[in-house]
């Protein structure tokens, strides 16, 4: 039997991005991808924001999440989350957020991400750090 996480497989990143239905629920739009690297954007809209009128911390951490995913999964190994960690510098209530991925470190079985996320005026927002266990390729 094949898993979800082979079936859909960097091969295709807009394939891949498409189904993130959590990330399309939240507004997010993949601007683009390539190996070990990964950028997505999402404009502030009101249910993001939180009691305090500033965008809520899940939300910039599913952003960061997404693009974390994007580019942990470009090399057509499927990964997954095993550790994400995220420090938030600066609160934020309009305008449009974008998350940029880089790949910090890679082996076999484990690759871990620095996400920046900004604001359009590229004020630091929040920075990201994750870890993924890769899954082995299947042998045919």
């Amino acid at each position: 039997m094949v898993s979800i996480l082979e079936l859909v497989s960097m091969e295709n990143p807009v394939h891949f991005f498409k189904q993130d239905r959590y990330g399309a629920l939240n507004g997010i739009m993949l601007v683009e991808t390539s190996p070990g690297r990964a950028t997505v954007r999402m404009t502030i809209r009101e249910d993001h924001l939180n009691s305090h009128g500033t965008v809520h911390g899940g939300a910039i951490f599913t952003l960061a999440d997404t693009a974390f995913a994007l580019a942990s999964n470009s090399h057509g190994i499927p990964a997954a989350a095993i550790n994400a960690h995220i420090s938030f510098m600066k609160a934020v209530r309009t305008g449009t957020l974008v998350a940029e991925a880089e790949e910090y470190a890679l082996n076999p079985k484990l690759a871990t991400y620095t996400v920046r996320v900004n604001d359009e005026r590229g004020e630091k927002i929040a920075i990201f750090q994750g870890m993924v266990y890769r899954k082995s390729p299947r042998k045919e």
